[in-house]
């Protein structure tokens, strides 16, 4: 059979996902056979493989590749393990430009969490005694059985993020829980767009609702219960984490999901004899590995990199995103998304998922790009196009974004680091204070909460002179107008790490 792209083209062959009651390192081992199928000859191209990379997760396995490895047949395979900070983009950009270079034929990228099985697990054995927990053993962060014991195993390639992901006043003032940052972000969005609360919180429950109705629609959904725009703009969303955020706003990583993605060169993929129509094709795969914490980033409503990312996808594909036939965007909570959206140049009336997303579809922990590129590639072999993943590592920090297609582009994939140029466009604050006694202005807020109870305004506040610093209140009347009105842009006293007296403006 005579195939029309260079021999070195990389191409997805195969994706294979698995939603089984099994631990997270089988649930890999599964989903890889999957994907195994899916590209047709499995065992040919699966035996075939020289590397395995596997995102980190909440298990303890220490090169969970060699696992998959040994089941599959794969004995010639590499072991990369990617540790949490890094993009889940990165592993399938990674081999992606080594297919590329011909330094590799076949890869695998395959990831699983198996906490939903933990939860049942910790459930069956709450009312055991101490001798039956003892003789339980040690459990898996997956659940149920004892996960496999590696012993000291360890990968072949071991790779570690570089930069800073949180700043140390953060790590001094607490700020470190996702759903805190990320509620931060979202109140920066909302002052600069000038919403005001009540509507803030009806355009967040409208964009929600568009992903949990296609939750309802996708077979894999791990939470697919129908809930309305009503519902997710007030307490309907479930109990609340961090003012505007619920639970349903969330990331729901209590899954039992694998994916995993079978890359290969078009040589191989004919030698292999995968069929021509399964094949598709990367044209762009872009991340930065620049790293700036929050507190440190100038403008706290927006994400520069991830539009850096988007102008050159822009470029190489002679198009706007916003004319891509299928999108999943990162969707670890609503501020992700809208930011993702204001910065490709998205519809904002759109539904930027073909999964549910994240709180509904399922958030498996350090993996969900995995399960986000599968769907994608199921949606463009029934619907040929163009479709969009986006990556969002730390707190919109490192972003990921490529796009795939059912017909190969008429140059090789742009796959690059795009950390240089994502720097130089990227407005820092130069010093970030643990405390700071004297007057701020209020850059973003969240309100924390014990139970249903709201207990603590905590706000990043720009000083006069520039630098940046967190401060916080327990003051009851505080905490309940900043839900009930916009604080952000607001200018306070502060002293100890305690917001006190609101200045008038013009003082």
């Amino acid at each position: 059979m005579t195939y029309d792209v260079d021999p070195r083209t990389p191409v997805l062959a195969g994706v294979g996902t698995c939603l089984d009651d099994a631990e997270a390192a089988e649930l890999m081992v599964r989903a890889t056979l999957a994907a195994g199928d899916d590209a047709g000859p499995g065992e040919s191209l699966l035996r075939a493989l020289e590397r395995i990379a596997v995102p980190r997760g909440t298990w303890s396995y220490g090169d969970p590749g060699r696992i998959v490895a040994e089941r599959v047949g794969a004995t010639a395979a590499k072991t990369h393990l990617i540790d949490l900070g890094i993009p889940q983009q990165t592993p399938i950009n990674q081999a992606l430009a080594a297919i590329l270079a011909g330094e590799i034929d076949v890869a695998l990228v395959v990831g699983a969490e198996a906490k939903a099985r933990a939860a049942r697990a910790a459930g069956r054995s709450s009312s055991a005694d101490s001798a039956s927990m003892a003789a339980m053993g040690r459990r898996a962060a997956g659940g149920g059985d004892e996960e496999i014991d590696q012993g000291e195993a360890k990968p072949d390639v071991h790779q570690v993020p570089e930069g800073e992901l949180v700043s140390a006043a953060e790590i001094e003032a607490g700020l470190l829980a996702p759903v805190q940052q990320y509620a931060l972000i979202e109140s920066a969005l909302r002052a600069h767009e000038g919403l005001g609360i009540a509507a803030h919180r009806r355009e967040v429950g409208a964009l929600w609702a568009r992903m949990n109705g296609v939750a309802r629609t996708n077979p894999e959904a791990a939470f697919a219960a129908p809930l309305g725009a009503d519902d997710l703009a007030g307490e309907g969303a479930g109990r609340p984490l961090a003012f505007p955020y619920r639970k349903w706003h969330a990331s729901q990583w209590t899954v039992d999901q694998g994916a995993a993605l079978l890359l290969c060169s078009a040589a191989a993929a004919a030698r292999h004899c995968v069929p021509r129509e399964r094949w598709l094709f990367p044209l762009v795969a872009l991340e930065s590995s620049h790293s700036l914490p929050l507190t440190r980033r100038r403008e706290l409503y927006r994400w520069p990199a991830m539009a850096v990312l988007g102008a050159a996808a822009e470029a190489r594909l002679g198009r706007p995103l916003r004319t891509v036939d299928h999108v999943e965007l990162y969707s670890c909570f609503p501020a992700a998304v809208r930011v993702q959206q204001r910065e490709l140049h998205l519809p904002l009336d759109a539904t930027p998922t073909v999964t549910g997303g994240m709180a509904f579809g399922g958030g498996p922990f350090n993996n969900f790009v995995l399960q986000a590129t599968a769907a994608i590639a199921r949606r463009l072999r029934a619907e040929p196009g163009l479709g969009l993943v986006t990556t969002v590592s730390g707190f919109l920090t490192k972003p990921g974004l490529a796009v795939w297609s059912s017909t190969p582009g008429a140059a090789p994939p742009l796959v690059a680091d795009l950390g240089e140029e994502v720097a130089a466009a990227t407005g820092a604050v130069d010093e970030v204070r643990p405390r700071h006694d004297g007057a701020g202005t209020v850059a973003a807020l969240t309100v924390t909460f014990a139970g249903d109870a709201p207990v603590e305004l905590v706000a990043i506040l720009d000083a006069d002179d520039g630098a940046r610093f967190v401060a916080r209140s327990r003051d009851a009347a505080l905490v309940a107008r900043a839900m009930a009105e916009e604080l952000v842009g607001r200018r306070f006293a502060t002293a100890g790490g305690e917001l006190h007296a609101e200045i008038a403006r013009g003082r």
